[in-house]
């Protein structure tokens, strides 16, 4: 059938994944740096995914191509959400509180006491429904931020419990994760760290999805990083 449907100019695409998180059918998927178009049954023709271009890459066109399958969409939608590690699988992502480091720790010759409240801490990874998010105030924070800002344990991960993620790395939409481990877990607050490029806009785009998603009202910030390891905006 001829329909609207988007097309992508890979000239103009500078890889920051915005769209690919916008796009909640899942349509858009990074391959190789790049947005691509990978599921043109699941492009709904409403293009969401066009104002969150920073390059105008994206734009509509009317062609030939597949119908919209909404069951398909929601099939799959249904699958991603599920597809969560049981407790007797893997055991590099089963899910455990660590143990708390006293208050007054100091941090050991050469190196600091690891933050880190729970395992996994890969958005992707950790189930929505682990022990360790009751009452939790919570981090998302981009992958880079821990390389790039020198105190991110003792400033953003103590005291909290940590997701971290990288939109322009993982095919995956953000939000939908997001918004379960809100609304089913009493979350005392979210801080979100971002690094200053264009791409982590993802990340941040992804939580304030999940925020309005849940129906909650619960207290937030932005933390935005420099690539020399700066705090430039919280």
């Amino acid at each position: 059938m001829v329909r609207k449907i988007i097309k992508i100019d890979e000239e103009k695409c500078n890889g920051c994944g915005l769209c690919a998180t916008a796009c909640h059918e899942g349509a858009i998927e990074m391959v190789n740096g790049k947005a691509k178009l990978v599921r043109e049954s699941f492009c709904d023709g409403l293009g969401d995914c066009l104002p969150n271009c920073p390059t105008g890459a994206i734009a509509f066109e009317e062609r030939e191509a597949p119908e919209y399958d909404e069951k398909a969409v929601l099939k799959a939608k249904q699958e991603k959400l599920s597809h969560v590690h049981a407790q007797g699988g893997c055991p590099g992502s089963r899910a455990r509180a660590l143990e708390a480091k006293p208050a007054e720790e100091a941090p050991a010759a050469g190196g600091g006491v690891s933050r880190l409240a729970q395992w996994p801490c890969q958005i992707k990874l950790v189930p929505a429904n682990a022990a360790f998010f009751d009452g939790a105030k919570l981090l998302i924070a981009a992958d880079c931020t821990a390389y790039a800002y020198a105190r991110m344990h003792e400033e953003f991960m103590r005291g909290r419990v940590t997701l971290i993620g990288c939109p322009k790395l993982d095919a995956v939409d953000y939000s939908e994760k997001l918004t379960a481990i809100i609304r089913e877990n009493d979350i005392k607050s979210v801080t979100i760290v971002r690094m200053e490029v264009p791409c982590c806009g993802g990340l941040r785009m992804a939580a304030e999805t999940a925020l309005k998603a849940s129906g909650k009202f619960i207290p937030w910030q932005v933390v935005t990083i420099s690539t020399d390891g700066r705090i430039l905006e919280r």
